[in-house]
């Protein structure tokens, strides 16, 4: 029983992952002064009064009072002195602080405060448990105000009772009523919080009943809503530990409900009685978080909040249905309340209180169909990709049961809208084959003369080696295995010096030992003359035009690579390279060379300056056989059309309305930005890209009801897709134009240049920012004027970029000739990422932009000419490179326009921009000591970053510049 018992308690424990499980619509409530925090509501909910340090002349807090409703604010303490912990009375007609504005010492004090702010440098911040402070009553009609405790000491932290005939509050005023010890009177001068007690009194001051007599501090009390038990904090004696505990409103039945052993503070009822909310450091001395406990704390606490930064003073609103919090996690950190929409049933689920009535829908989904109006409704997206990026569906990979339950989901919606099926068979499928990846098979050998290698551990095939038995031949030491050809020029045209690490070197019929990348220590102008005969691939095919009979690719200790192995990564090529290739460590590399009286380590400090070596042989030989399997796998898109007549005609140039509805699956693969444990998690790929599959069904619902009711006179057909294999490499979008051009033109290759209207794509729509960002202006003369023309009736801040080169679906389309447009709401850090998940779509936004699109799509089918076509050149690399090994863990945000410099929409929470402290909305201005004015300065720069070494990153914050120091990690 007691090994069931802690198996439930950690389960419970173990059951929220993010405080998305919990809060959504998180919002800042208060953005002025300095700080501000411990809000409470009034008992309609409509009002909130709270502290803030914002008067001018004033350093210490003040209490105001916000319309919820308005937004009007008005301070209703005097301005003087210092204040705290306020409470509305049920009748909402007065309220209640603490004050020490009768003190007549409270001008010096202020101005001593003021000084010492100026002098220190760091300060901590600690509570002054000031024993001129007393509980005041405001009278919110005539503005009086009247003091209800009299009393030398603290007197504070007080809330009405739920009926308005009680105070509840924390004092010591007993340290100063009584005769104490001289131990305690030395302890009062430098601890008065030892002597806190809780107190209660009738709400006109009278009354007055202690309640606790424990030494050390007890505080923060609170009513439940139904009046019957008080919650509060209670320290050790020693003052460093905190645990949350409830008693009944007379003070009996006091018992400790958390047992954490950390500084847990802040309590909170749920109007429901079922559990409190409160403060604790559990997770690190200053990490403050938000947890969650039953009432009769039988079950673990479980976290709520996981947000960098401080975040303490929970409190509900009356109906339980809203949080209100104090955080830092803002800019700069400052404190300011927060309120977020709280999932009560969630946190019931959590605590172990009620079964997950969702726990079987996610192992068994069954999505509804009937709910969802004619018209697009952000509540109609939020249950399709609430569905679409279920655990239950993986992830949703290409190829995978995920996909399919997903492309099923889309084809069940397209038939309930009535589309006319455009795939296989008279089916909404349109299927595919696709290479899914490659892997070891059985049998794979290395030998080095008489030793048998380990295969995954001292060597590994490279993903493009030739299958097969490779007999014993000798070793080559050939540098970087770089050879640029005699003709060779740059991208200014100019012939480039040459590099040859084979001169005068025959290795007909040997094995060629070589470094994985190119020389460290070169320049960038170099690096970049180099690159494109620097790939591994490219490599291979130089050693075997030499005849080699195998390539042996070594990292070498000056890479500083995270894996010693190149990984069996599937390049989205099935070619072999004709030759035997392998990737083997330094140990073994080493190996190699001893018998020639040399090591990998002086070689490639010789190497890394940019000279060249002669070739060394190496003594002993090498056998091989290499077994490497290619994966098959099925994907398939979903295609429906809205005939504009009768039935689909191919005689009319149709619009494509689309998006991919497929993501990365529950590993991530090489396209997760998860690092450790998070790449085995299921990536939900929410807005990347459930968020745009969504809006394509919803404006096929819209226009195909329109058109039902008559109100719509299509011009042409609409074909609606769901492309799979995007995150792949555009394979469903890719397929379906290479099948049409075949049928068409009878070449899969050929332009469709006025086969189709024009292609609308979204991707990744769900997360809002500043603006929507047009992409694929420049493709066609039609869509500035378009985009106008549709937004009128819905007003979304816009931003336009021409280039229609895209990594989505819809360049498979402008590459072959047809005019494109993409909706795309910016990069965020849940890109690519387990954390894309459906709590964290803003759907209101979602809705407007489908709106939009669908707006465009109407205009184009009703329209009797289709949009014009214009050809853009793929903007120039402009220092952009392959190959980049430097990692910061930064993610850009490629929405952004009229920027110098580079703003981040995230960063990895564990690469080495986190550690350095850069932040999500940092504008990048300068790195390694360089200029950054735009992305291709940014990743120019990254090529000369040397892995381990540190450097300098500045950046643009809230207006003011930040040097931070950065060490650069590897990629690979």
């Amino acid at each position: 029983m007691r090994l069931l018992a802690f198996l439930c308690l950690l389960s419970t424990a173990v059951f929220a992952q993010t405080e998305a499980d919990f809060m959504t619509n998180t919002r800042q409530l208060t953005f002025e002064g300095k700080r501000s925090g411990e809000g409470y509501f009034s008992a309609d909910g409509k009002k909130m009064i709270f502290q803030s340090e914002r008067e001018e002349g004033n350093p210490f807090y003040q209490i105001y009072l916000m319309d919820l409703e308005t937004g009007d604010q008005e301070r209703i303490s005097p301005g003087m002195g210092k204040t705290t912990c306020a409470w509305i009375h049920p009748d909402g007609k007065r309220v209640l602080f603490a004050s020490t504005h009768t003190d007549p010492d409270s001008k010096k004090l202020q101005a001593a405060e003021y000084e010492e702010r100026k002098n220190a440098k760091v300060r901590r911040y600690s509570w002054d448990y000031d024993e001129h402070y007393d509980i005041w009553e405001y009278t919110l009609a005539d503005k009086s105000l009247k003091n209800l405790t009299h009393t030398r000491g603290y007197d504070a932290e007080g809330d009405y009772s739920p009926d308005g005939k009680k105070i509840v509050f924390a004092s010591n005023r007993q340290a100063y009523e009584t005769q104490l010890s001289k131990e305690d009177e030395e302890r009062l001068k430098i601890d008065k919080q030892y002597f806190m007690e809780i107190y209660t009194m009738d709400a006109d001051g009278s009354n007055v009943k202690r309640l606790t007599t424990a030494p050390g501090y007890d505080g923060g009390p609170f009513f439940s809503a139904d009046g019957k038990r008080i919650c509060w904090r209670r320290f050790t004696p020693k003052g460093d530990v905190a645990e949350v505990w409830t008693m009944n409103a007379d003070g009996s039945d006091q018992k400790a409900i958390t047992k954490l052993g950390a500084m847990s503070w802040a309590p909170y009822f749920h109007p429901s009685g079922e559990y409190l909310i409160f403060t604790t450091n559990l997770n690190g001395f200053a990490n403050f978080e938000l947890y969650i406990v039953d009432a009769a704390g039988k079950h673990a606490p479980v976290r709520v909040t996981t947000t960098d930064g401080f975040d303490g003073l929970p409190v509900f609103t009356p109906d339980g249905k809203k949080l209100s919090w104090t955080s830092g996690r803002g800019a700069g950190g400052a404190s300011q309340i927060y309120i977020a929409d709280w999932d009560h049933d969630h946190a019931l689920t959590a605590l172990g209180l009620k079964t997950d009535p969702q726990a079987v829908v996610s192992k068994s989904p069954e999505p509804d169909f009937s709910a969802t109006a004619a018209e697009i409704r952000p509540e109609d997206m939020k249950q399709q990709v609430t569905y679409l990026a279920c655990d239950a569906l993986g992830g949703r990979l290409t190829g995978t049961e995920g996909e399919k339950l997903a492309t099923q989901y889309v084809a069940d919606v397209f038939q309930k809208i009535g589309l006319a099926p455009m795939g296989d068979d008279d089916t909404y499928y349109d299927n595919f084959d696709f290479t899914a990846g490659v892997a070891l098979g059985e049998g794979n050998a290395l030998k080095l003369n008489s030793e048998d290698l380990k295969v995954d551990v001292d060597w590994k095939p490279l993903s493009f080696s030739q299958n097969g038995e490779v007999k014993a031949a000798g070793i080559v030491f050939a540098g970087y295995g770089i050879e640029t050809p005699d003709d060779a020029t740059g991208s200014d045209g100019k012939k480039l010096e040459t590099y040859s690490s084979y001169a005068h070197l025959d290795v007909k019929d040997k094995w060629v030992l070589v470094f994985r990348y190119l020389p460290e220590g070169i320049s960038q102008e170099r690096r970049n003359e180099l690159s494109r005969y620097g790939s591994l691939r490219y490599k291979a095919l130089t050693a075997r035009q030499k005849g080699a009979r195998g390539l042996i690719v070594v990292s070498g200790p000056n890479s500083k690579v995270v894996q010693q192995l190149a990984p069996l990564t599937f390049d989205a090529s099935l070619a072999t390279s004709g030759i035997a290739a392998i990737s083997i460590t330094d140990a073994v590399g080493d190996k190699l060379l001893s018998g020639a009286g040399k090591t990998l380590k002086e070689l490639q400090d010789k190497l890394d300056t940019g000279d060249l070596l002669g070739g060394i042989n190496c003594k002993g030989a090498l056998a091989a056989n290499i077994v490497i399997q290619q994966e098959k796998k099925k994907g398939r898109n979903v295609l429906g059309v809205l005939p504009y007549g009768d039935k689909p005609d191919p005689h009319v140039a149709p619009l494509i309305v689309c998006a991919h509805v497929d993501h990365l699956g529950s590993g991530g693969g090489s396209n997760s930005r998860a690092k450790g444990d998070e790449v085995n998690k299921i990536h939900h790929g929410a807005d990347d890209n459930a968020s745009g599959t969504s809006a394509v069904m919803e404006i096929a619902q819209w226009l195909a009801d329109l058109k039902k009711q008559g109100k719509l006179k299509l011009k042409r057909d609409i074909i609606f897709a769901a492309w799979s294999g995007e995150e792949l490499g555009l394979l469903g979008s890719n397929h379906f134009v290479e099948v049409y051009a075949k049928m068409i033109k009878g070449d899969p290759n050929a332009k469709l240049t006025g086969m189709f209207a024009a292609c609308l794509n979204m991707d990744m729509i769900g997360r809002f920012q500043k603006s929507v960002v047009m992409q694929g202006l420049g493709s066609s003369s039609l869509w500035a004027k378009e985009i106008e023309k549709r937004n009128a009736p819905i007003g979304l801040p816009i931003t336009t970029q021409n280039d229609a080169h895209l990594p989505t679906d819809s360049t498979s389309f402008y590459l072959r000739g047809i005019p494109t447009l993409n909706a795309f709401t910016g990069s965020h850090e849940d890109y690519h990422m387990p954390s894309d998940t459906a709590d964290k779509i803003d759907y209101g936004h979602a809705a407007q932009i489908a709106k939009l699109m669908g707006l465009i799509a109407r205009g184009i089918a009703t329209a009797d000419a289709a949009p014009d076509y214009i050809a853009m050149e793929a903007p120039k690399n402009q220092g952009v490179r392959t190959g980049l090994r430097a990692y910061l863990g930064t993610i850009p945000d490629y929405a952004q326009v009229d920027i110098k410099g580079v703003k981040l929409s995230g960063v990895s929470p564990i690469g080495p921009a986190a550690k350095a402290g850069v932040k999500a909305g940092d504008i990048i201005i300068k790195l390694g000591g360089k200029d950054i004015a735009n992305i291709y300065d940014y990743t120019y720069v990254m090529g000369d970053l040397k892995i381990g070494k540190e450097t300098t990153i500045s950046v643009q914050r809230e207006g003011k510049e930040v040097e931070m120091k950065i060490t650069p990690g590897s990629r690979d």
